[in-house]
């Protein structure tokens, strides 16, 4: 019998992971009520289907909403410091999500194999690049969770025909409400500021990622990210032997570390990378694997992204000679670095899923030549000065626009580099243009959200890609 039939379960937030659990939690049997804090959210006409009348509430969170309920199922987008839902959890009230709720549906038997990503930067990439590598190898795999699709909407499609391998993109909203994932290998692919506009600071923030290793077999960690090497010096690893891994699963509960970067390995067992005069080898131990120049995606940072890739997949015992040949043939994903066209000697780039400044400080460092930088948008409350240095090093110039410009600038004074502000993104593209040398790039790397001048980053990309088709070659002069 479901563990939530007849119980009486709040879902909070419908976007596509709220809906899911109204689909899922509707099935198992359980009594809805759901809210929304939006006046007029998605999805009201569905949610009508599975929730009784008189149950489904838009507006600000009170205590009244929260009477008579055992379980509040979170979506990740709200807060859990919400006033109304921490009262609600300091009087007792269970609080789950839908990557708990997948997870304690899973069997203790044939149970199937779970590749768990997370990371400030590059999880959707890497986890769209295990996937391909798992479906290379054969396997029946899916890629869900904060991707899309909503991992519990899959497995109500999947019904008895579950996948062999779930890939699972995972965000710090949902593993704060994540405890029995144990997974079969997981990782946290580097950890640099964001959402400070929803943690109280990066020890929060940081918290929330390691959570992802509870339970797990194996712990993949990207060894030239202090924070994330701190997780296992914090104990994190030892999280696989907490009491709440049911007896069943104790069998699983013993954690080794793997870990990748963009040195040479110290260990047999971990990924680096090697140079071998102009060639950068990717590496296991002192096994040669493939070159980067190989790889169909661009910059270091892929390069990094593929051996996470590669530490996963090998896990779980996966070949290869296999994987190499997938990883040769993975195409990469739209605004991450995607090289949108060449005008007089320059490339320009959309990266406008850079959101953040490590995204952008990794793009910067992974391109292999001089660019101007276009950046800017609604902060989120990051320090902006760990630019400052990568910007001296790898920029030509910096065109900024949107909310946070000023501050943006002020992180990059002493930097040596030219900053000119832009009134929108036309005016950057147009100043970039005549920025940059020959030989330079353009890209755009916003280090920021989208929403003060864009529907969201993907509107952003097609606002700079339009741009970029605009210029003529003979109307791009290059300073020399």
């Amino acid at each position: 019998m479901s563990r939530h039939k007849n119980k009486s379960v709040l879902v909070l937030g419908l976007g596509e992971t709220g809906l899911s659990m109204v689909r899922w939690l509707s099935a198992q049997g359980a009594y809805l009520r759901v809210a929304d804090s939006r006046s007029a959210p998605p999805g009201l006409a569905e949610v009508r289907r599975y929730v009784a009348s008189g149950q489904v509430f838009c507006g600000e969170f009170n205590d009244a909403l929260f009477e008579g309920i055992e379980l509040i199922a979170i979506s990740p987008g709200v807060p859990l410091r919400d006033p109304a839902i921490a009262r609600a959890v300091a009087r007792g009230i269970e609080v789950t999500g839908d990557i708990e709720l997948f997870s304690l549906s899973l069997p203790d038997v044939d149970r199937p194999r779970i590749l768990a990503i997370t990371g400030s930067n590059g999880k959707t990439t890497v986890t769209t690049m295990v996937e391909h590598l798992c479906k290379a190898a054969g396997r029946d795999a899916v890629a869900a969770g904060n991707i899309s699709p909503a991992v519990l909407d899959v497995v109500m499609e999947r019904g008895a025909n579950q996948p062999e391998i779930w890939v699972l993109e995972l965000s710090s909203f949902q593993l704060e409400t994540t405890s029995h994932l144990h997974a079969d290998a997981a990782t946290v692919l580097n950890i640099s500021e964001d959402h400070l506009d929803r943690y109280a600071g990066m020890a929060e923030y940081s918290s929330a990622k390691a959570r992802i290793f509870a339970g797990c077999k194996v712990q993949v960690l990207n060894r030239d990210d202090a924070r994330c090497m701190s997780i296992t010096r914090k104990g994190y690893a030892a999280g696989c032997q907490e009491p709440s891994v049911p007896p069943s699963r104790r069998a699983r509960a013993e954690c080794r570390m793997v870990t990748f970067g963009l040195g040479e390995p110290g260990s047999e067992g971990d990924f680096g990378i090697v140079r071998d005069g102009t060639e950068v080898w990717l590496v296991q131990g002192a096994q040669r694997l493939l070159k980067a120049g190989e790889l169909q995606v661009a910059g270091l940072h892929n390069a990094a992204n593929a051996l996470a890739a590669l530490a996963l997949c090998r896990a779980i015992d996966l070949p290869m000679p296999v994987l190499l040949d997938a990883l040769r043939s993975f195409k990469g994903l739209p605004h991450r670095v995607e090289r949108v066209k060449e005008i007089g000697g320059v490339i320009y780039y959309d990266d406008s899923k850079g959101t953040n400044v490590g995204a952008t400080i990794a793009a910067l460092q992974g391109l292999g030549r001089k660019a101007v930088l276009i950046a800017g948008g609604e902060g989120k409350g990051q320090d902006f000065a760990p630019l400052n240095p990568v910007v001296a090093e790898h920029a030509r110039a910096v065109v900024l626009i949107g909310r946070d410009a000023p501050l943006i600038a002020d992180a990059l004074n002493g930097s040596g580099v030219k900053v000119a502000l832009a009134g929108d993104m036309g005016d950057a593209v147009q100043q970039a243009s005549r920025l940059a040398h020959d030989g330079d790039a353009v890209l755009l790397s916003p280090a920021c959200a989208s929403f003060d001048m864009f529907r969201n980053y993907a509107h952003r990309a097609e606002v700079f890609v339009a741009a970029v088709n605009e210029l003529k070659l003979e109307g791009a002069w290059h300073q020399w």
